[in-house]
């Protein structure tokens, strides 16, 4: 990616992201529709009730492995390639010992969690059970993500779509099994889940390491290297931990449209799934920015960064009129995919939200393509920064609108923060793109030494 037209080659590499996205949000989908169809309002209520604090655990995860790919990513482009096979087998290390640290500790807080959150006790057995199941999964989607982004790293981004649609397929069939046949409830619904990432991550670590060669490594650069190790966890964490300053707002949004009630619980449950959905072309085009970013910062070539944002952006407008006018004319039938005709309340709430959230979804789209150059670049503090502008965008809507306007409220919590986000990181991509350019005159201009 660091040659040849930016628009094609940045929209080519978004494809087969997209479509990897779309598919693991049909995970998500097809969980909340099965449940709400064929075990009720209080079911899907239960799905959803935790649906932010799985986004902070699982965001914090992701973010670590996008992290993870951005040094591995800029080694590639700078054809350092026994560092960049260091690089990898430091991160399949961390994963290991993270993941289940992570999942010991979030599996013995489930029940914390959801009194905290002020969980409707009528869904709280079955929304303890969906969220403990999904962290003792924690292992499967960490690994998962991180196979997929050194994939990703080194040029690949169809491979990992081809593992997921596998899965997909894998979790919709047993979906229907454990929830209809062996009768599990909420609970199939969340092993159907693990069960399909797991698969995914043992399919993406053997292609891995059978299909590229330039993984084939030393023992010496398979032994642990603590600096590289520490520069990992200096990436990786900062994005992390912006997913997950992101989530603690939206916990916040949450626990706020707990106490309004079932009804709103649901309708907030099946609206973000489908918005999620639909957001997947600007998360696919901002994690293909980042790849991008991070090769042509490694080959030395900023002004290539900016060419790329630019065509990003364009792409982005096209999808985002056409997602416009899908939402605010479908809405009501979408929403339909998780409750009966009958449930005119939630359905009204559902195409509320999705409206609203439609509305702005340029600015998330800016949001996505920003953030990620930023992190591409290996700026990943500043990217942590704009989730806390989020964070606390949120925080506000949850403690001061949501108790004084209700419904109406939450459905304009998530488009504040994007609104914030924006405003922190204009500025900060036009601070981190003069420093990358001033870097690159100060090489460029040095003399060389001729032996």
């Amino acid at each position: 990616m660091t040659s040849g037209p930016s628009l094609p080659l940045i929209f080519n590499f978004t494809l087969p992201l997209l479509l990897g996205n779309l598919l693991q949000q049909t995970y998500s989908l097809v969980d909340a529709a099965i449940v709400g169809k064929f075990l009720g309002i209080n079911a899907l209520a239960s799905v959803g009730a935790s649906s932010s604090v799985i986004f902070l655990i699982l965001g914090f995860c992701n973010g670590c492995c996008g992290g993870f790919g951005i040094p591995i990513a800029q080694k590639f482009g700078a054809h350092d390639y026994s560092t960049m096979r260091k690089y990898v087998w430091a991160s399949l290390k961390l994963t290991t010992v993270m993941s289940v640290i992570i999942a010991i500790i979030t599996g013995l807080m489930c029940d914390y969690i959801l009194r905290t959150m002020r969980t409707p006790e009528n869904i709280f057995e079955g929304a303890y059970i969906y969220l403990l199941i999904t962290f003792i999964g924690v292992p499967c989607t960490f690994f998962y993500n991180l196979f997929s982004c050194i994939i990703r790293a080194l040029g690949d981004s169809k491979t990992p779509f081809w593992f997921l649609l596998f899965s997909t397929v894998l979790n919709i069939i047993l979906d229907l099994v454990c929830i209809l046949i062996f009768g599990w409830g909420v609970a199939g619904a969340a092993i159907a889940t693990v069960f399909s990432q797991g698969v995914s991550a043992f399919l993406c670590y053997h292609y891995m390491i059978r299909k590229f060669n330039i993984l084939q490594s030393t023992s010496l650069e398979k032994r642990f290297n603590r600096r590289l190790a520490a520069n990992l966890l200096g990436i990786g964490v900062p994005m992390g931990l912006q997913f997950s300053i992101t989530a603690i707002g939206s916990i916040m949004l949450q626990s706020a449209n707990n106490a309004l009630g079932t009804a709103c619980v649901a309708a907030f449950t099946s609206a973000m799934r489908i918005k999620m959905f639909f957001l997947c072309p600007l998360d696919s085009l901002g994690m293909a920015m980042a790849t991008y970013c991070g090769q042509n910062y490694g080959a030395g070539k900023p002004e290539r960064i900016k060419d790329g944002v630019k065509s990003s952006i364009i792409m982005m407008i096209v999808y985002v009129i056409f997602n416009f006018i899908v939402l605010w004319t479908a809405s009501k039938y979408l929403a339909l995919l998780f409750v009966s005709p009958t449930e005119t309340e939630i359905i009204k709430d559902t195409e509320l939200f999705l409206h609203v959230a439609a509305c702005f979804f340029p600015m998330l789209g800016l949001l996505s393509i920003l953030r990620y150059s930023i992190q591409g670049v290996g700026y990943t503090l500043l990217a942590m920064l704009s989730g806390v502008s989020e964070m606390i965008a949120r925080i506000l809507v949850s403690v001061f609108a949501i108790p004084a306007y209700g419904y109406i409220a939450v459905c304009f919590g998530d488009p504040t923060a994007w609104i914030a986000a924006c405003l922190f990181l204009v500025p900060a991509f036009i601070y981190v793109y003069n420093k990358l350019k001033k870097k690159s005159h100060y090489q460029t201009s040095q003399p060389t030494c001729v032996n």
